[in-house]
């Protein structure tokens, strides 16, 4: 038995005894980090139930989950919450020697997986046993980042329901889903149209660090660090972080747009933009794409869909996109990717 697989039913055994009035107060999980320091999350088992409670009546079920996410991070700790408030231990992927082969040790009834559109990307692309298990599950909740229409569309083309879902350790994780918040949670949108979430999934503060806490959380609401619009019908669409508002040349370009029609390109397996200092233009904004096109292409093929201004100043070719333990990309080594790679600017 590997390192992993023993955290994993050490969390396993320690959230049961947690889930049942064991233990701390607070089940205690990290962020991310993409930015910068990991903050650490307080979440009491209210919220935790609340969001489990939440997530089954959304998708019309309950079940035995399979962990294929880190425990340590809230996407992880949901899988083995939910199912173990469903009856069931999770079955650990690490432990079984494929994604079929995990599957396969599952219970009969409703299953259940969550994972990073990364992970679905490679499942997709290997075939085989691998996707024909996953067809199986009940749902996939698919949340952790930006995720490309097309990839969407092949993995219900192949008989997979898939769930867009959208949340933070802040949250209890997934709290928005397919653009609609679950029953009891409210969204709105700030006079900075900064996103805000109120509800009975919210988290209780960051542990040891009561300004961050009093910042974050304010008359009830989450503040989150995403930009994004509310339709008529109450649909949530998420422009990006505040922070990747990009200004370039004066010009205000919203970097997740950008990467999301980069991602649309025949040729691009997966992009990401950010913005990075530039003495002339102030900010500079980069694309990262893993893909057979080149930078004219891929400026060219921004500004067929928007304003000419949003095409990226530098594009920086990858074989891989760096990503953090959660699956989410690694943003500080994309800056770092991007000063090493200052001359490819054009």
């Amino acid at each position: 038995m590997n390192d992993a697989v023993e955290r994993a039913e050490g969390t396993v055994a320690a959230m049961a005894e947690w889930l049942a009035g064991g233990g701390p107060e607070h089940w205690v999980v990290e962020t991310s980090g993409s930015t910068g320091r990991p903050k650490r999350v307080m979440l009491s088992r209210e919220a935790m139930k609340a969001s489990a409670a939440a997530s089954a009546r959304r998708v019309g079920a309950s079940g035995q989950w399979l962990l294929t996410l880190p425990e340590s991070y809230v996407a992880g700790a949901n899988v083995i919450a939910r199912s173990l408030l469903a009856g069931h231990e999770p079955v650990i992927a690490a432990a079984h020697g494929s994604f079929a082969e995990a599957a396969g040790a599952m219970m009969p009834g409703p299953r259940f997986v969550s994972m990073v559109p990364t992970q679905l990307h490679r499942i997709i692309e290997s075939g085989g046993d691998d996707l024909a298990a996953l067809t199986g599950f009940h749902t996939l909740l698919l949340g952790g980042g930006p995720i490309d229409p097309s990839l969407r569309a092949r993995a219900e083309a192949a008989g997979i329901v898939v769930v867009a879902t959208y949340g933070s350790a802040e949250t209890c994780g997934g709290c928005v889903y397919d653009a609609m918040p679950l029953d009891g949670v409210g969204i709105a949108i700030g006079t900075d149209g900064r996103v805000r979430i109120s509800g009975p999934t919210l988290f209780d503060g960051y542990q040891d660090d009561p300004e961050q806490t009093a910042t974050a959380l304010v008359d009830g609401w989450f503040l989150t660090s995403d930009a994004g619009t509310l339709d008529e019908d109450g649909r949530l669409r998420i422009l990006g972080r505040v922070d990747d508002m990009v200004i370039t040349g004066g010009v205000k370009v919203p970097a997740a747009l950008v990467a999301r029609r980069l991602r649309e390109h025949p040729a691009v397996v997966a992009a990401e933009a950010l913005g990075t200092p530039d003495e002339e233009w102030g900010q500079r904004l980069v694309a990262f794409v893993v893909g057979d096109i080149d930078a004219a292409a891929a400026r060219e093929w921004v500004a067929a869909e928007h304003p000419r201004s949003w095409a990226p100043r530098q594009v920086v070719a990858l074989d891989e996109i760096p990503l953090l333990g959660n699956g989410k990309p690694d943003r500080q080594a994309l800056l770092a990717l991007a000063t090493t790679n200052e001359a490819e600017t054009r």
